[in-house]
């Protein structure tokens, strides 16, 4: 069952670094933090933070004979992929780890503005960053760049298994980022994590308040044991 929009609505509360210490703490999920990745929207407020079910394309480099076979038009996986996205949903593009390489631009990003996607996580580079900032999607790449896809990407398939930024991500895992970056959580295991990390802030807020009180260093209460401590008194 694909993940709710309430769920996400609580993703969007919590911060990413939070996300991530979820994530490890359940295990086996690792890596989950994509690597070389930076916003270009950034949050004004907590909720503003983008939390999104996963909808993949996957590049390779080009070759004739692939791209003779490649669909193309409206059938193109990178039209497909997108026009699969909705409200609630993050385009994630792998061009595998190539962050010189444009996967796009304003022409063809503006179907996820008209498709209300969540946001956009790449990879590769985006092309006219300044026309594609204002369609109002969340922004995340490896860079940003004037050239076109080719020689260095081809749009190969939608909505199969990828890696972005080093990280594996199947279609309706929930991609969460922030400034601090995008971290992939498992659809299997989305509402366990946001449990997690949930109860995980409680807790440090009232570490921090504690601190601030008595004036004291972070160490008193945030170290493993204590924190351990005060966690189960929430529940």
């Amino acid at each position: 069952m694909a993940i709710s929009d309430e769920v996400l609505a609580r993703y969007r509360k919590v911060a990413v670094a939070t996300v991530y210490s979820a994530v490890r703490e359940l295990g086996g999920y690792e890596p989950c933090f994509m690597r070389g990745i930076k916003a270009y929207t950034h949050q004004e407020s907590g909720e503003d933070r983008m939390a999104g079910r996963a909808k993949t394309l996957r590049f390779i480099p080009p070759r004739a004979d692939i791209k003779r076979d490649t669909q193309v038009g409206e059938q193109s996986p990178e039209y497909v992929a997108m026009g699969s996205c909705g409200p609630g949903d993050v385009a994630v593009f792998d061009a595998m780890g190539r962050n010189e390489a444009s996967i796009g631009g304003d022409v063809k990003l503006i179907q996820l503005k008209n498709q209300d996607a969540e946001g956009l996580v790449t990879d590769g580079s985006i092309r006219d960053i300044n026309a594609v900032l204002p369609y109002g999607i969340k922004l995340f790449a490896a860079g940003n760049t004037a050239r076109v896809g080719e020689p260095d990407v081809w749009p190969y398939e939608a909505n199969g298994v990828i890696q972005c930024g080093g990280v594996t991500v199947k279609p309706g895992d929930v991609i969460v980022g922030d400034d601090d970056g995008v971290v992939v959580v498992p659809e299997r295991v989305a509402e366990e994590v946001i449990d997690w990390a949930e109860d995980h802030e409680q807790v440090e807020e009232q570490i921090k308040d504690l601190i601030e009180k008595e004036g004291v260093a972070p160490g008193k209460y945030y170290n493993p044991k204590t924190f351990s401590k005060l966690s189960n008194l929430t529940k």
